[in-house]
């Protein structure tokens, strides 16, 4: 059952998708064949912020205010545990954005491909990841195009609003780069308003794509079924691939912006959630739209979008690399940039920066202190709670 809505209705307060894993979970497991991943994503969601993780009891002294706050379960793709993750990647990664425009380029893949890109997913994200990532420096380095070093910060995505399935990657290039021999910073073209020919982009892609598929297929690490090898044949050598690039950022604070948005993004958020009957989900979609489905379809739609034990959806090239920061290529970047002010080193292994506290995080997320009572002010008691089942170790894969 799925049904496309013109308009969104009014949202139900507090809806959320553990409660719809919680409601149809078990169903789920018996009906779709989930891989380990995926059952593991499933049993977080379940327990995600329930007695079960257990908890703390916040306790006014002043008055007779106290509310139970229960442990999340910290699982990257679960919807209700990406804020404070989002806000310690971005706190790690301040001092390396470069006050510079930036562009937002979207690399994606013909349909007759997500075939294999769902059965190869680890192989198959790992090439689209390199694909883009060394289209982007080739081009770079061309000196007809820029002749220097660009920033690249690279986000993996695999769903559609209506959660359907679409790998592409999101990348976010800095509007120019270091000349390594020239010691300065070279703008691209036109006032920085223009990066790359889209077109030249989208065939180096294809042609990554297209090598390493031939490679695996040559020396038996990559089987087709007989029906998809004609139309992966076209796709790798006659259809057009498509690059989109928008128009760039206008400095440092958008670009920050725009991380903190799709950097820790899952395939749907519980701000998005309409309306659950106990049966069917409706959710937000696009351009006022919106899409229901039964609560089972649901949440194999979304659990389709699990990625690979240990995969790195975000990732980084150019002067932002780690070998660039660690030899200070980035730092001279800045300083040719006037930008000295941040120094954009690496903390070593043992080394520990001085991140803001959970408590100061979440003042910084919602504009108030969580230890301070609501009501009157008054500083809360922290009490624990009991943990209904035996404490089980949640991995955050």
């Amino acid at each position: 059952m799925a049904h496309e809505h013109g308009s969104v209705a009014r949202r139900e307060p507090g809806l959320s998708v553990g409660e719809i894993a919680r409601a149809h979970g078990e169903r789920v497991r018996q009906e779709h064949a989930l891989s380990p991943e995926q059952h593991q994503v499933l049993r977080a969601i379940e327990r995600c912020r329930t007695a079960a993780l257990g908890g703390h009891l916040h306790k006014c002294p002043g008055c007779d205010y106290e509310q139970p706050r229960y442990n999340s379960c910290r699982n990257r793709h679960c919807p209700g545990c990406q804020s404070l993750s989002q806000l310690r990647w971005l706190e790690a990664r301040r001092e390396r954005i470069l006050d510079v425009g930036y562009f937002h380029v979207v690399f994606t893949i013909p349909e007759p491909l997500r075939a294999l890109f769902a059965r190869e997913r680890r192989a198959m994200y790992g090439l689209l990841m390199e694909a883009a990532r060394r289209s982007l420096l080739t081009m770079a380095a061309d000196p007809k195009r820029l002749g220097a070093l660009p920033a690249i910060t690279l986000v993996l995505h695999t769903w559609t609003r209506e959660l359907l399935y679409h790998p592409h990657v999101h990348a976010v290039v800095s509007a120019g780069g270091y000349d390594l021999a020239g010691h300065r910073w070279v703008s691209v073209r036109r006032n920085g308003r223009y990066l790359f020919p889209v077109r030249a982009l989208a065939k180096l892609v294809r042609g990554v794509v297209r090598e390493a598929v031939l490679s695996a297929l040559d020396v038996g690490t990559l089987v087709m079924p007989p029906h998809e090898v004609e139309p992966v044949r076209r796709a790798l050598f006659e259809t057009r691939w498509h690059v989109y690039a928008k128009a760039p950022f206008a400095g440092a604070q958008q670009v920050f912006a725009y991380l903190g948005r799709y950097t820790h993004r899952v395939g749907i958020s519980n701000a998005r959630l309409i309306r659950y009957d106990g049966e069917a989900v409706t959710f937000a979609t696009k351009d006022g739209k919106s899409c229901t489905l039964h609560a089972v379809d649901f949440l194999a739609r979304l659990l389709r979008h699990t990625l690979p034990r240990g995969f790195h959806k975000i990732r980084h090239a150019g002067l932002v690399s780690t070998s660039h920061v660690r030899s200070l290529t980035l730092a001279r970047a800045q300083a040719a940039l006037g930008n000295t002010t941040a120094s954009a080193r690496v903390v070593e292994p043992g080394e520990r920066a001085s991140p803001r506290t959970w408590v100061e995080l979440m003042l910084a997320l919602n504009g108030r202190d969580p230890l301070q009572c609501p009501r009157c002010g008054t500083p809360l008691l922290v009490l624990p709670l009991p943990t209904e089942a035996g404490p089980q170790r949640l991995d955050s894969s």
